[in-house]
C-alpha cells in the first residue's frame, strides 16, 4: 500500500563509497502524495491516534519530514481499512479473533 504512493524507503548505497541518508522513493503518483500531505499535517494536530503516533516519532529524534511522511503512510493504511472494511474509523483498538 506505501509502496504503491512512493512513501516507503529508498536506500541508497553503492558498496562503501556511497552511505547517504535514505529518503522516499517516489515510485508512485506525486498527486497521491501531495493529496495526503495536508490531511497527515491536520491529523496530527486533531487525530488522537495519529498524534500520539507523531509524538512518539518526534520523542525518538525523527526530523519533522520523516514524521510528516510516517504519518501519511499511517493515514493512507488507515483510509484503506475503512475502504475495504467499510466500517467508521475507531480509534479504540479492536481485539484480534
Amino acid at each position: 500500500m506505501g509502496c504503491y504512493a512512493g512513501l516507503d524507503c529508498a536506500i541508497v548505497q553503492s558498496g562503501s563509497s556511497v552511505q547517504r541518508t535514505r529518503h522516499i522513493s517516489k515510485r508512485g503518483p506525486a498527486a497521491l502524495r501531495a493529496a495526503l500531505y495536508m490531511p497527515a499535517v491536520v491529523a496530527m494536530r486533531h487525530n488522537p491516534v495519529l498524534s500520539v503516533f507523531a509524538g512518539r516519532l518526534r520523542t525518538a529524534g525523527k526530523p519533522g519530514r520523516v514524521t510528516i511522511c510516517a504519518v501519511m503512510r499511517k493515514l493512507m493504511h488507515i483510509v484503506y481499512g475503512v475502504l475495504r472494511s467499510r466500517k467508521p474509523f475507531s480509534s479504540t483498538p479492536v481485539a484480534a479473533m
